[in-house]
């Protein structure tokens, strides 16, 4: 590891081997601009860097953008508070957060993988084409909008309103993008509870015309005024073999057993009585 400070960053030179992470101390960096963090780590990525860590990260924003197109196999891990606009424009890289994010995460994401280890806030994913993100406690209002293409996403806990809205992500059978909002939280003690509502919002997947949210569900609280274009089906076995894999990673990932998912009042159930499906409606039904 090489370790890099705001009074010694231009000591920065090339990784010393393959396997070399480059560890940055937030303080002092500005917020953005030719000296921000987020254009030290592109340079860093230039010079042959592939690891990082960033720490004491103070509202810096645009950390992870301008890596360039197909940026595997780089690595960032933030910790602090992180800025705006994170992993915006991503194509490859892997990012994670150790710590809430803020506003606009993942905007325009073409590819990679985006881990949160707490809530994120408005507008995650605005525009998103691609990559696979995982949430681990609860996102702001509209997240999700305008996305296309085949993001695969997986919010533990809620959204405010607006999930989804003019969704166009194909069809989640055969590659599409979707959604998976769990409507869990955490007790004192760790434990995983229900939220009240696995969605409290209106406007669920709002006039979308592609991809489908997979809530869980299972006391069925979900309304049909909380729609707007969309409609509830039931989950199918392609359903579910389509989110298991991804559920099974969020399960590596943030310690969230799918048998916990599963159980119901103390009682494994089966996926189909669990989750229900939000999918789009013809555009010709649209009123």
């Amino acid at each position: 590891m090489h370790r890099v400070e705001w009074h010694t960053r231009s000591e920065l030179g090339a990784p010393p081997g393959p396997t070399g992470t480059l560890v940055i101390d937030g303080y002092g960096f500005p917020s953005e601009g030719k000296d921000s963090i987020a254009q030290y780590l592109v340079r860093a990525h230039q010079a042959g860097w592939k690891s990082f860590i960033v720490f004491a990260a103070r509202g810096q924003r645009f950390i992870g953008c301008g890596f360039g197109p197909l940026a595997q196999p780089v690595r960032v891990e933030v910790y602090g508070s992180s800025g705006d606009y994170l992993a915006s424009g991503l194509d490859g890289a892997e990012m994670v957060v150790h710590n809430d994010a803020q506003d606009q995460v993942g905007q325009i994401l073409k590819s990679g993988t985006v881990v949160i280890h707490g809530s994120v806030g408005q507008t995650l994913l605005y525009g998103a084409k691609g990559g696979e993100i995982y949430i681990l406690g609860n996102a702001a209002g509209r997240p999700l909008i305008n996305a296309v293409g085949r993001p695969r996403v997986v919010i533990n806990g809620t959204a405010l309103d607006y999930l989804a809205e003019s969704f166009m992500a194909g069809d989640p059978l055969d590659g599409g993008g979707f959604c998976i909002l769990n409507g869990i939280g955490f007790d004192v003690d760790g434990n995983v509870v229900d939220l009240d509502t696995p969605y409290p919002g209106g406007n669920l997947f709002s006039l979308a015309s592609g991809g489908a949210i997979y809530v869980r569900d299972p006391y069925r609280r979900l309304d049909d005024e909380q729609l707007n274009g969309g409609r509830y089906t039931d989950l199918g076995a392609d359903d579910w073999n389509t989110i298991l894999p991804v559920l099974l990673e969020n399960e590596r990932l943030f310690g969230i057993p799918v048998d916990r998912l599963l159980s119901i009042d103390g009682h494994r159930r089966d996926p189909m009585d669990v989750y229900i499906k939000v999918e789009p409606v013809e555009l010709g039904v649209l009123k």
